[in-house]
C-alpha cells in the first residue's frame, strides 16, 4: 500500500477532528449564548463537506488494508464523535504503518 493513502486518512481525521471541536464551540455559542449564528452555519457548511472527504479517503484506505466491515464502520463513524477522531487515527496508523513498510521493503527488494 502507498504511504500517501496513509498520509491522506491522517490529514483528513485531525482535519475533520478539529473542525468538529470548532463547531461545537459555535453550538454552544450559537444555543448557549445566542450569539455567531452565522459562524455556525459557515462552520457547519465546512464541516459537512471536509466529512464527506474524510469519509472517502477512510473507505480507500479501508478497502487497501482489507478492514472487516465493523472496523470500516467504526473508523467511518469515529469522525461524528468529538475527541474519537484522535484516538481512532493513532490506533489505524499503528496498525496500517507496518503494511505500508513492508510493501516499501518488498518493493526495494
Amino acid at each position: 500500500m502507498k504511504r500517501s493513502v496513509l498520509t491522506r486518512y491522517r490529514v483528513m481525521a485531525y482535519v475533520t477532528a478539529v473542525m468538529l471541536l470548532i463547531l461545537c464551540a459555535c453550538m454552544v455559542a450559537k444555543y448557549g449564548f445566542d450569539i455567531g449564528a452565522d459562524l455556525t452555519f459557515a462552520v457547519s457548511q465546512a464541516h459537512g463537506v471536509l466529512f464527506m472527504v474524510y469519509l472517502v479517503f477512510a473507505f480507500d484506505l479501508g478497502s487497501k488494508a482489507k478492514w472487516p466491515f465493523g472496523k470500516l464502520l467504526w473508523v467511518l463513524v469515529s469522525g461524528t464523535i468529538p475527541l474519537a477522531a484522535f484516538f481512532v487515527e493513532r490506533t489505524i496508523r499503528a496498525e496500517v504503518e507496518p503494511l505500508v513498510e513492508g510493501g516499501l521493503a518488498t518493493a526495494k527488494a
